[in-house]
């Protein structure tokens, strides 16, 4: 452990700094991966921003490693790491809502469970993520893909301004008026630049919507899959839905036959006039033959956080995630071979459409580049026994390598595991020497690099 004196530290926040002497120790540095066993110097769980700063300036006057854990839900588990200064914004979780200007202005800490609740007292949202617990800074600043994005564009195309303390210890406001290459930075590139303290987001009219959950036996997915692809290709951007390969989950629209067995299924819903709802999707439960379906109106942030209780702390999990220009026969097969052996009840392969408003917003208008790709399929392999680690993370790569001749070289961040690094200039295509550059300016020495890292222009040494 190192052996740095955290005292002075304390002196400076009001947050609390739990390090591996004091009791808590092993809960403070766990993430929500299951695989991540990291041994941080020290957690600070900061209660204010003047903590953040206090933090950064510790981290690099020490020669620390620097973590920023905001929902934990890393894959790879970035929100922590070995002889690191953690700093933790699980305290700091309030949304203060603009219904007059429809905009939210959320810290570090919230989960979109914790947005979702705030903005829908006032009928409002903004695209956020699949699973409630997911923290939104995380989401939001490696692109953030949602139920929404072919209507209202992604997470961080609705960013409208952003706090961050950068690795000099500044606190700077990022917006179009101010300091514009950073906001251009964070918008896609992730947490390279700096530590978001806050974000403020535009908002929409989305109140009740008109959900749908429908499984299908495993049998029928390439019907399925097909008629998915024919049906989004046409769909109104009011209707966001995602194809996915499952366990069948016990929930009470399932007849028990179903529970753990392979299944294919399509969730979305329905944002356009309510009484059109039952109607768009009558199509898809006459697709194929149906194993057990849930169709009605229900408030955005129930459906929002319907699966949340399925992915608790301390699953195991490895992931993968790709772009496709196309859902054609050869991806469509890829997923038949893999999506129909699905590992675990928990594992999770959704196939997001990333078209319509995601499309309005130029490659180079942001740091998020993929601006052409239709969809966008993550491997989400979660489990709870050590020993079927090997067996899953070979499954996941497989997968992965089953749908690679079908892909674009891009893969989506927020899905990229640890052993992806090497694929960061990649997944940012034409803007990656852009992000070098504000990387540079900003942060110079790589302080912030547990990430899916983006060296500054002068190409110092990785950590």
């Amino acid at each position: 452990m190192n052996g740095t004196d955290f005292d002075s530290l304390r002196g400076q926040v009001r947050g609390q700094v739990i390090t591996s002497v004091d009791a808590g120790y092993d809960d403070a540095r766990t993430v929500q991966n299951g695989m991540i066993d990291k041994r941080p110097a020290a957690v600070l769980r900061v209660s204010q921003v003047a903590d953040v700063i206090a933090g950064v300036n510790f981290a690099r006057d020490n020669g620390l490693a620097l973590a920023v854990r905001g929902g934990g839900h890393s894959g790879p588990g970035f929100g922590t790491a070995d002889n690191a200064v953690v700093i933790d914004f699980s305290r700091t979780r309030g949304v203060r809502v603009d219904p007059a200007g429809k905009t939210a202005r959320t810290e570090a800490g919230a989960t979109w469970a914790d947005f979702n609740h705030a903005t829908h007292a006032f009928g409002l949202a903004t695209t956020g993520g699949i699973v409630g617990s997911t923290g939104v800074s995380g989401l939001t600043l490696g692109g953030g893909i949602g139920y929404l994005d072919r209507k209202y564009g992604l997470s961080c195309d609705n960013i409208l301004s952003a706090d961050v303390v950068t690795a000099e210890g500044k606190f700077l406001t990022a917006s179009d008026s101010e300091n514009q290459d950073l906001f251009w930075a964070l918008r896609g590139g992730g947490g390279n630049f700096g530590v978001v303290t806050s974000l403020e987001f535009r908002l929409h009219p989305v109140d009740m919507v008109h959900a749908g959950i429908v499984i299908y036996p495993a049998e029928h997915a390439e019907a399925v899959a097909t008629f998915y692809r024919g049906y989004m290709a046409a769909a109104p951007e009011d209707f966001g839905a995602f194809l996915a390969f499952h366990q069948g989950p016990p929930v009470p629209f399932l007849p028990e036959e179903w529970h753990g067995k392979p299944v294919c299924v399509v969730v979305g819903m329905w944002t356009g006039d309510p009484a059109e709802g039952d109607t768009r999707w009558e199509p898809f439960l006459a697709a194929a033959p149906v194993a057990g379906s849930m169709v009605g109106p229900m408030p955005y942030p129930a459906l929002n956080s319907a699966f949340d209780g399925m992915y608790p702390k301390g699953l195991l999990a490895y992931w993968k995630a790709a772009f496709l220009t196309e859902l054609n026969d050869g991806a469509i097969n890829a997923h038949l071979e893999y999506g129909r052996r699905v590992p675990s009840l928990q594992t999770a392969v959704h196939i997001y459409p990333i078209d319509g408003a995601v499309h309005r917003v130029g490659v180079t208008d942001t740091a998020f580049p993929n601006r052409t790709a239709m969809f966008s399929p993550v491997i989400a392999c979660h489990w709870e026994d050590p020993g079927d680690s090997a067996a899953n993370i070979a499954w996941v790569r497989d997968y992965a390598a089953a749908l690679q001749p079908f892909s674009e070289t891009a893969g989506y961040i927020n899905f990229m595991d640890g052993d992806d690094a090497h694929r960061v200039a990649d997944n940012y295509g034409p803007n990656y020497q852009r992000l070098r550059d504000v990387k540079a300016k900003y942060d110079p020495e790589n302080l912030f690099h547990v990430n899916q890292n983006i060296l500054p222009a002068e190409g110092v040494p990785a950590p």
